[in-house]
Parts: C-alpha cells; sequence; structure tokens
C-alpha cells in the first residue's frame, strides 16, 4: 500500500503493544513519510467489564510503556476512549494523513470493525491498510491439499509445519530502528483509568508484569524450564507452563520471536521434548484462529452442527448449579481450587480448563456458552479463539473435540495431577489439614468444616450425560 505524497500515516495499535518486530508500525515508517501513532480504548469492547478489570489495567500500564518507547524512537502516542469504528477515521482527518496502518484481528466483531473503518476512511480519500502480525500463518496460508480450511488439528500441524519449512522467511521480525527518523515528532497523549471510568489493579500481587518488558521478563524466565515443559505443563502446583498467553493476546511479544526462539533452541539440542510439545501449543493457537475466521459461527453455536440439539439443563436448580461452579463451591476440590484461582487471579492453568469446562457440561449439564462467557469475564488473557475452541473441545462439539462419552473424573484428575493436594491447599483454606488421600474426596473420610457436600454425584451425572448426548450418536 502507497501513501499519498505529501501526507504521513497513522498506526492504529490494538492487540500488537509493542515497538520491535511490529509488522504495521514497519511498513508506515519505512515507506518515509511522517508517522503517528494512536491506541483507542474501544467503548464497545469495554462496556459491561467492571472498573477494577486487570485487562484494562494491563492494557494502560503496557501503554505507558509504549508511549514511552516511542518517544525515545522520536514518536509519540496518541490514546482516545471512544468508538475505535468513529475515533480512527476522525482522528486521520484531524492528522491529515493519507492512511491508516494496522495489523489483522481475526475476530468476527474486529473485522467488521474495520471494514467499517476502511469504508469510512475511503469517504474521506484515505487508505486502511492491513498486515499479518499476531500469527505465523493465518487465513488460507494452511489448507488441505485439496485448498480447503482443515477442520482436524494434526493435519493442520502437519501443514503448518511444512508450510514453514517452505517459508521460512514467515519468521522474520518487521525491524523498526532502523526507520525511525519517519516518526511523527509531538507529546503522547494518555489518559489515567478513572477519565475513562476504570480503576487501576494491584497486578503485581496475582504475578503479572504489564508490557514488553514484561513479556520479555516472562520467556526469559520461562526458557530454562522448556525443556521440562511437556510434563511439567500438567502440574498444576508446579510452575511448569509458559504464562506467556497474557502477552500474547495483547502483542507484548512477538510470535515471530517465540517461534524462532523455540526452533533455535531445538536445532541445538537444548528444547528436548518441551520444545516441541510448546511448538503444538503455539500452532494450536493458530489453529483456533483459522477456525474462527473460516467459521465465524462458533461464536455463538457448535461446530459440529448436530451438537446444537444437546438439551442442556435449565431453571432454577440448575442457576444454583451454576453460580455453585462459579463460586468453586461444587464441593469437587480441584474444580472449586481452580475456580477460586480464575476468581482472584484471573488465570487458570490449562489442565483445571479443561478439568472445569468438562465438569459444567458433563457433571452439571449446563451448556457451554455459559462457562466460555464465564471465562470471558474473568480470564486475563481472555482470548475469542482459544476460549471458544477449549470450550467447545471439552463440550465435544467443537473441531477435533474430544468423543462425548468422553468425561473427566474429577477426583481422578485430582488424584493423577495434584496427588499430594498442594494445589487444592493453596486455594481451599478449609482443606488445609487434610492428608493426601483425604484431600480429592472428603466426603470419602467425613468431610471438612466449612467446605460443601458435592452437589452432584459424578457417576449419575455421566449416565445423564451419556443420555443427554444420545441425539448426536452416529452423526
Amino acid at each position: 500500500m502507497e501513501i499519498r505524497a505529501g501526507h504521513g500515516a497513522l498506526v492504529w495499535f490494538r492487540r500488537d503493544l509493542r515497538v520491535f518486530d511490529h509488522a504495521a508500525l514497519h511498513h508506515a515508517l519505512a515507506a518515509g513519510a511522517p508517522v503517528h501513532c494512536a491506541f483507542v480504548f474501544d467503548t464497545t469492547i469495554l462496556q459491561g467489564l467492571p472498573r477494577d478489570d486487570r485487562r484494562v489495567a494491563f492494557i494502560h500500564a503496557s501503554l505507558v510503556e509504549l508511549a514511552a518507547e516511542l518517544e525515545a524512537l522520536g514518536g509519540h502516542l496518541l490514546v482516545r476512549h471512544g468508538d475505535a469504528g468513529t475515533v480512527i477515521p476522525a482522528l486521520a482527518a484531524e492528522l491529515g494523513v493519507g492512511a491508516v496502518y494496522a495489523n489483522e484481528d481475526y475476530d468476527p466483531a474486529a473485522i467488521a470493525r474495520d471494514a467499517a473503518v476502511a469504508e469510512a476512511l475511503a469517504a474521506q480519500g484515505r487508505a486502511l491498510g492491513l498486515f499479518k502480525d499476531q500469527v505465523i500463518f493465518a487465513k488460507d496460508e494452511v489448507l488441505s491439499q485439496a485448498g480447503k480450511p482443515l477442520g482436524v488439528f494434526t493435519p493442520y500441524k502437519k501443514a503448518w509445519l511444512k508450510r514453514l519449512e517452505a517459508h521460512p522467511d514467515a519468521l522474520a521480525p518487521w525491524p523498526i530502528d532502523p526507520h525511525a527518523a519517519s516518526f511523527a515528532p509531538g507529546r503522547s497523549q494518555l489518559p489515567v483509568l478513572q477519565a475513562i471510568g476504570f480503576e487501576g489493579a494491584d497486578l503485581a500481587a496475582v504475578g503479572v508484569t504489564p508490557g514488553m518488558r514484561g513479556g520479555a521478563a516472562v520467556f526469559e524466565a520461562f526458557l530454562p524450564r522448556l525443556a521440562g515443559y511437556g510434563t511439567e505443563r500438567d502440574y498444576p502446583a508446579r510452575d511448569g507452563t509458559s504464562h506467556l498467553s497474557l502477552h500474547l493476546r495483547f502483542g507484548t511479544v512477538s510470535i515471530r520471536h517465540l517461534v524462532r526462539t523455540v526452533i533455535q533452541l531445538a536445532a541445538r539440542g537444548q528444547a528436548g521434548d518441551g520444545g516441541a510439545t510448546w511448538l503444538s501449543e503455539l500452532v494450536w493457537r493458530e489453529f483456533y484462529q483459522m477456525i474462527l475466521f473460516h467459521h465465524p459461527r462458533v461464536v455463538h453455536a457448535a461446530f459440529k452442527p448436530v451438537y446444537d440439539k444437546v438439551d442442556w439443563e435449565t431453571g432454577p436448580q440448575a442457576e444454583e448449579l451454576f453460580a455453585a461452579w462459579c463460586a468453586g463451591r461444587t464441593g469437587y476440590p480441584l474444580v472449586d481450587a481452580a475456580m477460586v484461582q480464575l476468581n482472584t487471579t484471573g488465570f487458570m492453568h490449562n489442565r483445571l480448563r479443561m478439568v472445569t469446562a468438562s465438569f459444567l457440561c458433563k457433571d452439571l449439564g449446563i451448556d457451554w456458552r455459559r462457562g466460555e462467557a464465564y471465562f470471558a469475564l474473568k480470564l486475563n488473557d481472555y482470548e475469542l479463539a482459544s476460549n471458544n475452541g477449549g470450550w467447545q473441545w471439552a463440550a465435544s462439539s467443537g473441531c477435533d473435540a474430544q468423543p462425548f462419552f468422553r468425561i473427566f473424573n474429577p477426583v481422578t484428575q485430582s488424584e493423577r495431577f495434584d496427588a499430594n493436594g498442594d494445589f487444592i491447599r493453596h486455594y481451599l483454606p478449609p482443606l488445609r489439614g487434610l492428608s493426601a488421600k483425604e484431600i480429592h474426596a472428603p466426603w470419602l473420610h467425613g468431610g471438612a468444616a466449612g467446605y460443601p457436600a458435592p452437589i452432584v454425584d459424578h457417576a449419575e451425572a455421566r449416565q445423564r450425560t451419556l443420555e443427554r448426548y444420545e441425539v448426536v450418536k452416529g452423526r
């Protein structure tokens, strides 16, 4: 895309809050015209969020760092609050730029927003340029041999790796510093959180460091644990995961840098089995992004339409069960500890996301969409594609999902992945006095004061689930 002679450009930051290896910023600067930078606290996204939402605090703190880094390079950051669909065209007109540059977003609502912005800009005689940045391969870049979107992960992963082998330049960074002379000078404008209707959140208290420096520190801390990731990641009481999902969500790290690093370590024999497993997780992320792009209906419907025939529980009793699940008061310690972790920190270990989702859908018989919405409200790293994909996997309605008759036993999962009960004790004080044998099923050992009895019998719930899913048999 070319900028009209004599005009500048506006780079619209969204989920890419960094000043290194940034596709849109690189292309704008390389074009040579004065480049302005902006971020919009989009009211259409923020409406309905609690005033102390950690994600808004994370974004704000990351923007403070971003503004400082841009100023160090000779630029500045303009932060606005409003409907991005109208704010960006208005800001482009105010600055008199010839084009707006941004990185692609594959959520259906974002695609519609960008189409509206492009139309508004075109009416002004300006252009919107979109660039791939948050994934290695997007849209139609990884397809079946027949040229169709893939709906099963393993063939997708094989095709993804094959394409990367053929196109190693997909990992090449987009440099910023060599083109810094193209930044338009100016003063950054960043409102305080209170001015946009939010309060601060104590991110440090939940182990979160925002911004590019935070993302870099998290990655550096993970690298010594990478080799053991394949096994350690399953145990919630251990520090076995990367903790990078939040930084990937808001782009304070570069996906190209992450993938390039793990591949380089593997080539030197320093990544172990964990490196391949972690790379697979990054490919899963792109798989779900691809599914959402090609099948936007999954936002509200089952990927496998027949699963929308499942008759979920409703009514007062179902509401009570759902409330108990949300609050971590189901009587199943691993489920409850996981929900308390989510409610108090905004983080939930990946295995526990599967366990709690399975419990809601297959022990309580409650629609996966309700659980997905609750996670969307609470997760620091909430990302529509991955959250939707994970919930549909648990409910068996998604692409490459577990079969409907596979139902996690919350006690067995607890005994296997938190054998000593360390994770449970950390989040459930009433159970701290129980032994490793007692803590997984307290009701079998006389219970524990202050802790509820199970709200359902797992064996009975399992049978009800098999009956509930009869409508999908043979489909």
